[in-house]
């Protein structure tokens, strides 16, 4: 999964803080091979996050822990909008 989040102006920092947590939370989750965010360089307000799953379903799984669901609640007012792209990844160095 790799997902476009527009932070609302001026909140880009503060949500990415909160995806960095997230992100410190998938430490431990072995079905998380890969959570990755990144800051644009030409859009102060853009964030992209990607992410590696062993499964859709424990992509799902992950967003039931309370962990997860109070980041989720924490960030939502941050964000202006969210532009999610699914893909498969079919190979290449890491994978």
């Amino acid at each position: 999964m790799t997902g476009k989040l527009t932070a609302q102006p001026g909140k880009r920092e503060e949500l990415a803080d909160i995806l960095l947590q997230a992100a410190e939370g998938m430490k431990d989750n072995a079905d998380c091979e890969l959570y990755l965010v990144n800051v644009s360089e030409d859009d102060p307000d853009a964030i992209w996050v990607m992410e590696l799953w062993r499964s859709a379903e424990a992509h799902t799984n992950s967003l039931k822990d309370p962990a997860a669901i109070a980041l989720i609640q924490q960030a939502r007012p941050l964000i202006a909008a969210i532009e999610p792209v699914k893909l498969r990844p079919v190979g290449g160095k890491g994978f």
